[in-house]
C-alpha cells in the first residue's frame, strides 16, 4: 500500500540513485539520511556573501580606494568566466561547432561587460584620492593579472605571444621555455634606462612563471586557434570568422584601450607623465598598436594587422 502511494516518478528516482551509488560501492539510505538532516541551503551561504565582502581591505582611509578594489575583483571574477569556456573547449570530447561558438560568444560577452566597465573606473574615483591611496600600493600593478596571461596563453599559440622585434629570431616551434623567455609582456616591466626587470615583473615571475610554462605545455595543442584550425578553419564559415575575430578585437584592442583611456585620466600629467605603480612605461605598453599582439593573426588581412589598434 505504501509503495502505491508514493508517486512513481519518485520511485524511478531512488531507483536510478540507489543504481548509481551502487556503482561505487555505496549505500544509498547513507546518503538519504544525510540528506535527511542537511539544513535548507541559503543564498549567503551559497553564495559565501559574508566571506565575498570582507575580501577588500584597503590600504588607506581614502573611501574610493574601495572602488579600485572591488573593480579589479570583478575583472578577475571574469577572466575566470573566461578561462572556464576556454577549459571546457579544450576538454570537449567529440567537439561541435556549435558547441564551440557557444562558448567564443560567452567569452566576448564577458570582455563587452570587462570594456565597458572601465567606466567605473575612469568616471567612478576621485583624480587627487587616487593619486594618494596608489602611493600605498608600490610596487603592485595591473600587470601582475596572472589571469589575463593565462587568457592569452589559452587563446593562441605561444609564438603569437611574442614581443613583434624577437619573432624574426624565433621559430614557431621553439621550445616552451624559449617562447615565453621572450613573451611581449615582459618587455613591458623593464626599466628604460637600465633594461633591467622591474620589482613588479621580478614577483609576478617568482609567483607565476612556472605555472605559464606548463600551461603553455597544456595548451600547446588546445589553445583555442589550434583547435579553430584543426576542425573549424576549412569549412570557412564567415559566421564562425566574425566571432573569432570580435574576440580578437575584444582582447587585445577594445579592453586595452579602454585601460589606456582609464590610465591616462589618471596618470597623464604636464610635463611628465606620471610613472605606473610597477613601473611599467604604461604610454607604450597599454597601447596596441605598439604590442600588435593578435590571437588569430591569419583571420585578419595584411592591412587589418599593419593598422592594429589604430582605429578603435
Amino acid at each position: 500500500m505504501l509503495a502505491q502511494s508514493v508517486d512513481p516518478i519518485l520511485l524511478e528516482q531512488l531507483k536510478k540513485l540507489q543504481d548509481k551509488y551502487a556503482v561505487m560501492g555505496q549505500d544509498l539510505s547513507s546518503y538519504l539520511d544525510g540528506l535527511l538532516y542537511a539544513d535548507y541551503l541559503t543564498y549567503w551561504d551559497y553564495i559565501h556573501v559574508d566571506t565575498l565582502l570582507s575580501l577588500q581591505n584597503p590600504k588607506t582611509q581614502f573611501p574610493d580606494e574601495q572602488v579600485f578594489i572591488v573593480y579589479h575583483q570583478i575583472t578577475e571574477l571574469y577572466f575566470k568566466l573566461i578561462l572556464t569556456e576556454i577549459e571546457q573547449i579544450a576538454q570537449k570530447k567529440d567537439l561541435t561547432k556549435t558547441f564551440f561558438e557557444a562558448r567564443l560568444k560567452r567569452m566576448i560577452r564577458y570582455f563587452q561587460q570587462l570594456e565597458n566597465s572601465f567606466d567605473i573606473m575612469v568616471d567612478g574615483m576621485e583624480r587627487e584620492q587616487f593619486l594618494k591611496f596608489r602611493m600605498s600600493l608600490l610596487p603592485a600593478s595591473g600587470f601582475q593579472s596572472a589571469q589575463y596571461r593565462m587568457i592569452e596563453i589559452c587563446s593562441t599559440p605561444l609564438f603569437n605571444l611574442v614581443a613583434e622585434e624577437e619573432r624574426k629570431n624565433i621559430k614557431p616551434e621553439s621550445l616552451i621555455d624559449e617562447l615565453i623567455e621572450n613573451i611581449y609582456w615582459r618587455f613591458g616591466a623593464t626599466e628604460l634606462a637600465s633594461g633591467k626587470k622591474t620589482l613588479t615583473l621580478k614577483q609576478f615571475e617568482e609567483k607565476y612563471l612556472q605555472t605559464f610554462i606548463k600551461l603553455g605545455q597544456d595548451y600547446a595543442s588546445t589553445n583555442l586557434y589550434t583547435i579553430y584550425l584543426s576542425n573549424f578553419a576549412h569549412e570557412k564559415d564567415e559566421n564562425l570568422m566574425n566571432l573569432m575575430r570580435q574576440y580578437d578585437l575584444l582582447a587585445n584592442v577594445k579592453w586595452r584601450m579602454a585601460h589606456l583611456r582609464s590610465a591616462g585620466k589618471y596618470l597623464q600629467k604636464s610635463p611628465e607623465d606620471i610613472k605606473a605603480t610597477g613601473g611599467t612605461n604604461w604610454q607604450k605598453y597599454l597601447p596596441p598598436r605598439f604590442q600588435r599582439i593578435m590571437f588569430f593573426p591569419d583571420l585578419w588581412s595584411n592591412e587589418e594587422r599593419e593598422n592594429w589598434g589604430r582605429h578603435v
